[in-house]
C-alpha cells in the first residue's frame, strides 16, 4: 500500500456528500456499533497512544479546536468549531474536518469531512460508556436538547442498548417535531414529546442532556436525580460551559474520557478535584462502572481526539471497502523530492479545477 501511495501520490479525499452516502449505504445504527467497537479497542489500547488535551482558541461567541493523536504506526487529527449562535447564520453548531497519515513517512492517507462522523462517534462512545455504567435492563432514556446530535443519540442507544422510549425535551419544540418527524418509520423507538425537564426525567433509567448554549447552565439539579439513573452528560464541553448543578457530581460515579482536558472542559471543571474513573479503565475492567443498584453514575464526556482517530480510521477501512470517495493530489510529490521548483515550473501540472478531466483519478461510489 505503501509504495502505491508513493507512485500515485495519491490521498483518499471524503467530501460530506460522500460520508453521508457511506453512512446511509452502511445504515446509520449499524454505523454507529461498528464505530463503537472501533472505539472500544481503541481505548483498550490507550497506552499506544501519545495523547494531549486539544489545542483550543476561544472566542465569546464560540470555539476552534485542533485535537491531535497517534499510536506510533498512524496519526490523527481533527479540526473542530463550536459556535451555538450559528443556527443564525444558517450553518450548523459543530463542523469538523480530520487527517489520518502514516507516521513512517508522514504520508496523508485520507482528508475527510467529520461532521457527520463527530455525531456518530460521539454517539458510538455514549453507548459504549452506558453500557459500562447503566443498569442492566434500562429501556428509557430523557434526551434533553434535541439538536444535530439527537438523533443519533437516540439510535445509538435503541441499537446498542435497547431504549425502547426516548422522552424528549428542548426548549424549541420544532427540534422536538423534527426529531418525532424523522423518527415516524423507526420500528421498536418510541418519542414522548415533553413540556420540561422534569417531565422529560419521569421514568428516565437514562438521561442524556446535549444543549448547545455556551454558559454555566444547570439543566439538572439534584432534586431531579434518583437514585440508580445514569446521566450521560454531553453538551457541557468547553470552559465555561455547563449542564449539571455541582452537587449531582457530589453524589455520583463519574467517569470521563481523559482526565487532563476534562477538568477543563467538562462537567468536572465546577469540582476540579473530582475523583474520576477514565473510560479506558472501566472497559477494561480494571475500575467498576457501577458499584450497586442505586449508584448516580455519570459519563461527563467532552469528546476526545482518541475518539477521532477511531472515527477516521472507521471511514478510511469503510471507504476502501465500498469503494468510496476520489483521489487527489493532496501534497506535492516531485519526481526528484529536492527539485519542488523545477517540478513546479514544467507546464503539464495540473491545474486547480482539472481533476475531474483526468481519467483514473476518481473512484466514485458503485
Amino acid at each position: 500500500m505503501k509504495h502505491a501511495l508513493k507512485e500515485t501520490g495519491m490521498t483518499r479525499f471524503l467530501d460530506a456528500g460522500d460520508v453521508a452516502t457511506l453512512v446511509r449505504r452502511i445504515g446509520v445504527p449499524v454505523a454507529i456499533m461498528q464505530m463503537a467497537d472501533c472505539v472500544r479497542q481503541d481505548f483498550l489500547r490507550w497506552d499506544a497512544f501519545e495523547k494531549s488535551a486539544r489545542l483550543a482558541s476561544h472566542s465569546p461567541v464560540g470555539v476552534i479546536e485542533l485535537m491531535p493523536v497517534s499510536d506510533g504506526v498512524q496519526f490523527a487529527f481533527k479540526y473542530v468549531n463550536g459556535h451555538p449562535r450559528n443556527a443564525r447564520h444558517a450553518l450548523p453548531t459543530v463542523m469538523a474536518c480530520g487527517m489520518l497519515a502514516e507516521v513512517e513517512t508522514g504520508f496523508p492517507l485520507l482528508l475527510a469531512d467529520l461532521t457527520l462522523a463527530t455525531a456518530l462517534r460521539t454517539a458510538a462512545t455514549s453507548v459504549l460508556a452506558a453500557r459500562a455504567m447503566a443498569r442492566p435492563g434500562a429501556r428509557t432514556m430523557a434526551l434533553i436538547g434535541n439538536g444535530a446530535q439527537a438523533e443519533f443519540q437516540s439510535l445509538a442507544f435503541h441499537a446498542g442498548l435497547g431504549i425502547e422510549t426516548v422522552r424528549a425535551f428542548d426548549i424549541d419544540a420544532h427540534a422536538t417535531a423534527r426529531l418525532m418527524r424523522n423518527f415516524a418509520a423507526v420500528p421498536g423507538l418510541n418519542i414522548v414529546p415533553t413540556r420540561s425537564v422534569r417531565e422529560a426525567l419521569d421514568s428516565a433509567d437514562i438521561v442524556t442532556t446535549v444543549t448547545a448554549d455556551k454558559t454555566r447552565a444547570t439543566i439538572l439539579t439534584p432534586d431531579m436525580i434518583r437514585p440508580g439513573m445514569h446521566l450521560n452528560a454531553v453538551g457541557g464541553d468547553c470552559p465555561g460551559k455547563t449542564e449539571l448543578h455541582v452537587d449531582i457530581l457530589h453524589r455520583a460515579r463519574i467517569m470521563v474520557e481523559y482526565a487532563p482536558q476534562s477538568r477543563i472542559e467538562g462537567e468536572i471543571q465546577q469540582w476540579p478535584e473530582a475523583p474520576v474513573s477514565e473510560l479506558w479503565q472501566v472497559l477494561s475492567g480494571a475500575v467498576p462502572g457501577r458499584v450497586s443498584a442505586d449508584d448516580v453514575t455519570i459519563f461527563d464526556s467532552v469528546g476526545f481526539a482518541l475518539e477521532d482517530y477511531s472515527a477516521l480510521r472507521w471511514l478510511h477501512a469503510a471507504a476502501i471497502a465500498h469503494h468510496a470517495g476520489q483521489f487527489i493530489e493532496l501534497v506535492a510529490l516531485p519526481p526528484d523530492p529536492r527539485d519542488l521548483y523545477g517540478w513546479m515550473m514544467k507546464p503539464d501540472i495540473a491545474m486547480p479545477g482539472a481533476m475531474s478531466d483526468v481519467p483514473g483519478k476518481a473512484v466514485a461510489l458503485a
